[in-house]
């Protein structure tokens, strides 16, 4: 999760109703973020999104591993030495991606984030890593590693070296947690795209679902599939 830079913010009104469709484009968390919402008026709309992107950045500041003062990060940099005590929010994050790691039988594991970096994507490669190499990389991924003190609150690695990655979860979480907020606020129906996961509540103005597309891989300029959110 990479520094916060806002890259676009733009207004895209659709009136109907007495409601109007704000939108807001930027990135966070270094990647694409989108919020959409449903409002009496566009100032109204600009508060929603607002609130939303403040709830990415206050979750950022928990379990970035990119931000060297998150609970988080102070997890990985005391590995093997000592727990540490994070926010009941954190804990129980970690806690659930534990459990989806059980029941993938290791399939997804957030200590991934221990792995040496010994493949790369650039075409800079110009052999396989050898067997002895891949072992070496992955020795300090295992979630059986991760310590969880459910009193205390702590979580602690028993390796040096290990760390904890909260990526391919944490998106998914900060979707659920933005949808959250603004329900709570007020705001009857919206849509967040956090880097391609999704959340919606409620429908557009004109009463119909909110509808996503599927883009293709391998022509980005055309869309393959939709699907609406009921």
């Amino acid at each position: 999760m990479k520094k916060i830079s806002f890259i676009l913010s733009f207004l895209f009104l659709n009136i109907s109703f007495g409601q109007v469709t704000y939108r807001e484009k930027t990135s966070l968390l270094g990647s694409p973020f989108e919020i959409t919402v449903v409002a009496n008026d566009s100032l109204e709309g600009k508060k929603y999104c607002e609130s939303a992107i403040n709830e990415v950045k206050r979750i950022e500041h928990l379990i970035s591993d990119w931000i060297p003062t998150t609970q988080i990060s102070q997890v990985n940099q005391k590995a093997g030495l000592e727990p540490v005590k994070v926010d009941t929010e954190v804990f129980n994050l970690v806690e659930r991606a534990i459990k989806i790691s059980k029941l993938t039988e290791g399939a997804f594991d957030i200590s991934y984030a221990s792995m040496d970096k010994i493949w790369k994507f650039d075409g800079s490669m110009t052999q396989m890593p050898t067997p002895e190499a891949i072992k070496k990389s992955v020795e300090k991924v295992g979630y059986q590693n991760i310590i969880l003190n459910s009193q205390e609150k702590t979580i602690f690695l028993k390796n040096k070296g290990m760390k904890l990655g909260l990526g391919g979860i944490g998106q998914g979480y900060i979707a659920d947690k933005v949808k959250e907020l603004l329900q709570k606020e007020g705001c009857k129906a919206g849509l967040v795209n956090v880097s391609g996961d999704i959340n919606t509540w409620g429908t557009q103005t004109n009463g119909n679902p909110w509808n996503v597309a599927l883009v293709n891989p391998l022509n980005k300029s055309k869309v393959f599939a939709t699907f609406s959110f009921i």
